[in-house]
């Protein structure tokens, strides 16, 4: 019997690395399975025959989205095209909502069973989007435990997971053993500076996070800077404008991915509010959020938005556990004030953690497994086949 035919979309890199783990959970199940659409090197590297580069749908914000939108609507119609010539079983679109949420509505309409990996923030703004979502996904599977019951109220299958971070991340790390293999000294205190994965947030997120970090040497010339970048041309932006702001001598390492070493090594985290916020969270860290938008993109969600908190940590902890500076508050000397608080008061970064600790063990629930049975879940008649 043929294997089963998984198509699959992951907009972005946080979406590559939930699909690279459902792929690998889902080969386990159905060995002869094979997988194709888009996702980016991970994905690809489990065995995702990619179709269209996967950057190309890596846009943040209404106003920047606006300025892609016909090559993106022109990649939907390509890949929709080549679903159907492939006939696939199922469909998974991960994240990504409003790309990946039109293509399942066409599929579901065609009979191909559909599945969203990651809700889209309903709870947050757009809450209206539920009825659109029943037309399109036959499961949806959330990262977080109060995101379930939203979706079973609205009539819409649902399993929760938990978030793949928490199981890949460690309880405890041992904080010395990164710093000696990063080569950071041991007794300094340590700032990790994470400004945001695309080059849309370095441009927005750089000029405030290095002014911070030239405020905090002033007052700490003792602290040691570190910055992971996903991409050479993030860490190009981030140097120049190092540069710009004359900022060459801070104790500044800057490295290419290690994202997970820069947080396990830090005590405080400075970081651009996204996923990388619950990296932190579950590493255990206390941070200071920050975020900028585009004016225009900013001045039409804050109309939209419903939520009081926008870090994560906060949100699923129903409380403010760590502060969040946005738009005009993300400022150099405000970002520096906040994390000097954090460096200045060892106890309260000690409570913080005793917080993220609770906050991981709801999280930790084996979520690829999970999303893999889910996945088989919709298709009684395939169950097995390809094994």
């Amino acid at each position: 019997m043929a294997g089963l035919r998984v198509g699959m979309v992951a907009g972005e890199a946080s979406g590559d690395a939930l699909g690279a783990h459902l792929i690998g959970a889902l080969r386990e199940r159905l060995t002869a399975a094979s997988f194709v659409g888009i996702g980016g090197p991970k994905m690809v590297g489990a065995g995702l025959a990619s179709w269209f580069p996967q950057e190309r749908l890596a846009v943040r914000g209404l106003v920047e989205v606006a300025k892609h939108l016909p090559g993106i609507l022109q990649i939907r119609r390509g890949l929709l095209r080549r679903l159907g010539q492939e006939r696939v079983d199922v469909f998974i679109g991960i994240d990504a909502p409003d790309f990946n949420l039109p293509v399942e509505r066409v599929l579901k309409r065609r009979g191909v069973p559909t599945v969203h990996y990651v809700s889209p923030t309903v709870w947050g703004w757009r809450r209206g989007r539920l009825a659109g979502i029943r037309r399109s996904v036959s499961h949806m599977l959330v990262l977080f435990p109060f995101e379930e019951s939203i979706y079973r109220e609205a009539g819409i299958g649902v399993t929760y997971v938990g978030h793949p971070l928490a199981d890949q991340i460690p309880p405890v790390v041992d904080r010395a053993a990164v710093r000696e293999q990063l080569r950071l000294p041991s007794e300094r205190p340590v700032v990790a500076l994470l400004p945001g994965s695309r080059i849309s947030e370095i441009e927005l997120m750089a000029h405030p996070f290095i002014e911070a970090a030239v405020r905090i040497h002033a007052r700490k010339p003792d602290v040691q800077f570190i910055a992971p970048f996903v991409t050479r041309e993030t860490r190009q932006e981030f140097e120049r404008v190092t540069y710009e702001l004359n900022a060459r001598k801070l104790p500044l390492s800057m490295l290419f991915g290690h994202a997970h070493d820069a947080l396990a090594a830090a005590d405080v985290v400075l970081v651009a509010s996204g996923t990388a916020t619950l990296e932190a969270a579950l590493f255990k860290r206390a941070m200071v959020v920050a975020y900028r938008l585009a004016p225009l993109t900013h001045w039409i969600l804050k109309r939209m938005v419903r939520v009081r908190a926008v870090a994560l940590p906060n949100l699923l902890m129903g409380e403010f556990v760590v502060p969040e500076l946005l738009q005009d508050e993300a400022v150099g000397e405000n970002l520096a004030q906040a994390v000097l608080n954090l460096l200045d008061d060892p106890d309260l970064r000690a409570r913080v953690g005793v917080r993220f600790d609770l906050l991981h063990q709801i999280l930790r629930r084996g979520a690829a497994q999970r999303a893999a049975d889910a996945v088989l879940g919709v298709m009684p008649p395939l169950r097995g086949r390809g094994a």
